[in-house]
């Protein structure tokens, strides 16, 4: 069951760009990949500048190498663009603590130590993104938090379709592109867009999303297991969690041998309604699956195979990202918040 609604009119998010380089972070070409610069400016400047044009979006953190980031976004012209506040986080041990501190520190009436949340901000969403993301656009990001915050869940994963992710293959064999990896699904292909909405004070097991993208890289053997064994000996929904992912590794598995009839056999058992009901159980929150259809925000640079394709391609692939965005979803909104003038912290 794919699940795709529309949000009342004024929604407000924070948002929060994970831009750390410790521990899973990957490197490439020997540095941090938010750091890269493509098309005159640091990836993580991409994803700045989409934000402050997402009208549900109301106001960007950006936690990581806190003085590398100041360097980056005090340049024009990704300061000119600004419109929303901005806040500048200084790293912390891993990805979880980036963005639960973060969180933290977002709270209303929080100091720069942040506080721990209410009973009353127990329901405060957070839009969650990566740092790495230079072909994301504004529509992508909004369609995805309205069609979350319909949902009574705790935490929406973003899918995109594989379909959308056909312009970024090599036109032909030699030739440069990206392929990425899909969960195999009963209801179709799909890679996971970078996007989470999240209410963080309702996860009840926050360590197993850090351990989860510390193994993301699931066609290393050796990652697959050990989440696969984590999984099993965990006290809610482990087994069946398990027994999903293990499915979902050999669907993978046989569709990049070229198998792609035998992985469509398999992920017939893998529908999305169970894998939401397993990762519920697994964090003790209400998780679902949102789809997106543009596929700009499913393109992280995770190599310099993709790196330097990005580059060869990089006008190429935004016009036909914005041309796609706004044939799906239409234009951008007219009207833009008044320039908060790039509050930073």
């Amino acid at each position: 069951m794919l699940w795709r609604m529309r949000t009342p009119v004024g929604t407000s998010i924070v948002a929060v760009i994970t831009a750390g380089d410790q521990r899973a972070a990957k490197a490439v070409y020997g540095e941090s990949k938010v750091h890269l610069e493509l098309a005159g400016r640091p990836l993580v400047a991409h994803v700045v500048a989409a934000l402050q044009q997402v009208p549900e979006v109301s106001e960007v953190w950006v936690v990581g190498n806190a003085e590398r980031l100041r360097g980056h976004l005090e340049r024009d012209p990704v300061r000119g663009e600004l419109r929303k506040p901005l806040h500048v986080v200084p790293q912390f041990r891993n990805l979880f603590e980036n963005a639960w501190q973060t969180f933290r520190r977002a709270l209303p009436g929080a100091g720069p130590e942040g506080r721990d949340p209410a009973p009353e901000d127990l329901d405060q969403p957070v839009l969650y993104i990566s740092g790495d993301l230079p072909f994301v656009t504004p529509q992508e990001i909004s369609e995805f938090v309205r069609r979350s915050c319909e949902i009574e869940c705790d935490y929406a994963l973003g899918l995109t379709t594989e379909e959308a992710m056909r312009d970024f293959y090599p036109p032909a064999p030699g030739e440069l592109g990206i392929r990425m990896a899909y969960f195999n699904l009963r209801e179709g292909r799909f890679r996971h867009s970078n996007l989470h909405l999240v209410r963080p004070g309702r996860i009840g097991n926050r360590h197993y999303i850090e351990e989860m993208y510390e193994h993301r890289y699931q066609h290393e053997f050796r990652n697959a297991v050990a989440l696969t064994w984590r999984l099993v000996r965990s006290e809610h929904g482990g087994l069946r969690m398990a027994s999903f992912y293990c499915l979902l590794q050999l669907a993978s598995f046989m569709s990049r041998l070229g198998l792609r009839r035998g992985a469509d056999v398999v992920r017939r058992f893998v529908p999305i309604i169970r894998v939401e009901q397993a990762c519920s159980s697994l964090l003790r929150a209400r998780f679902r699956c949102i789809v997106t259809e543009v596929g700009g925000c499913a393109v992280d640079i995770d190599n310099e195979a993709d790196f330097d394709a990005a580059v060869a391609r990089y006008g190429e692939w935004r016009a036909a990202q914005e041309e796609r965005a706004k044939r799906l979803y239409g234009p951008l909104p007219l009207y833009l918040p008044e320039r908060a003038g790039g509050e930073e912290t």
